[in-house]
């Protein structure tokens, strides 16, 4: 049996400094890169004199905790992971509107009360240059190419939202508008992975960088991290269609902290925060920031829909079946 590849996952304690009090604190858990958490991190703490500790894992090992935890919460904030990733889970979090709430894009304002919009994020495929020479990937068809056999990373959709945004992307891409309809995609993927599935959104983007493997389904943000400066990564947009959805910043019910906790959720969507995040390689939810064209515009993409509904009441059906067209190809 071929083995399951897992990355390790690796929780990361970030504070301004050591011994701070209840009162003078938000604990935030965390799947975003910490590179991308300093800067508002910072920012926030410099503004509000409020220290942040973070917990950073893959948003499924978060949500996993919160649950464990949700009798004693010892977290404040579930910063990242898609609405559609979290939804299944929404009654861990506490309802609140942020003092912004009224700024953001219609698309992504909070109508459920306790899933505040943080960014909205595309799916992506992550090339690495040096390893793809000749090889033409303008999508998720290329992905079957038999040169990029075993040369593919992806991560467990259980445990990365990133990866199971791409599920949906490419169940919905590939079966033209039915989801049900991907599935055969997904099986012939699977022997392009020969099995090999990772265990977080980070190993999928490092792995590329690093030249480990030659292409990563991943997260625009993950992605454009490593463009530029003669770096052999380049991001494609699937021609057959991308999906782009929010992601969120959620307060989780009963943590230690809740007023930090809502200061932090109004914080991260204010003018400043939003106004940092294309610098950061996200895009904003606010209708009052502009862009500063360093993002491939979506004009300029083929972005296609799924049905959020459909999405939420069939996520754990297609997470077994993913794992079941995994055990199958294992055999």
């Amino acid at each position: 049996m071929k083995k399951f590849v897992m990355a390790l996952m690796i929780v990361f304690l970030v504070s301004c400094g050591g011994g701070s009090s209840k009162g003078n604190k938000v604990i935030v858990y965390s799947p975003h890169p910490l590179e991308f958490i300093e800067p508002i991190r910072t920012a926030f703490t410099e503004d509000t004199g409020i220290e942040v500790e973070v917990i950073a894992a893959g948003t499924g090992e978060l949500l996993k905790r919160v649950e464990a935890e949700s009798n004693r919460p010892l977290g404040d904030i579930l910063w990242g992971g898609t609405i559609s990733t979290v939804s299944r889970n929404v009654n861990l979090f506490e309802n609140h509107k942020s003092t912004n709430e009224a700024a953001i894009l219609d698309a992504f304002k909070n109508v459920e009360g306790n899933q505040t919009r943080f960014t909205t994020v595309p799916s992506v495929i992550m090339v690495n240059t040096n390893l793809t020479a000749g090889i033409e990937i303008k999508g998720y068809e290329d992905l079957l190419n038999p040169a990029l056999k075993g040369k593919i990373a992806f991560a467990d959709p259980s445990l990365s939202s990133s990866s199971f945004e791409h599920l949906v992307n490419m169940l919905y891409a590939m079966g033209d508008g039915d989801p049900e309809k991907g599935w055969d995609y997904v099986a012939l993927l699977m022997d392009n992975l020969e099995g090999k599935i990772l265990g977080g959104s980070s190993a999928v983007y490092k792995g590329v960088a690093d030249g480990e493997y030659a292409v990563g389904l991943t997260f625009e943000e993950g992605a454009l991290n490593y463009v530029g400066n003669d770096s052999p990564v380049q991001v494609v947009y699937m021609e057959e269609g991308v999906i782009s959805k929010a992601d969120g910043i959620y307060i989780i019910k009963g943590g230690p902290n809740p007023d930090n906790a809502k200061a932090f959720v109004d914080y991260t969507t204010s003018p400043k925060v939003q106004g940092m995040v294309e610098d950061l390689n996200r895009r904003t939810i606010r209708s009052d920031i502009k862009s500063k064209g360093k993002i491939k515009s979506f004009s300029d993409i083929n972005m296609i829909f799924d049905d959020p509904a459909v999405v939420a009441e069939q996520k754990q059906a297609w997470l077994d079946k993913f794992k079941e067209v995994y055990v199958n190809y294992s055999k």
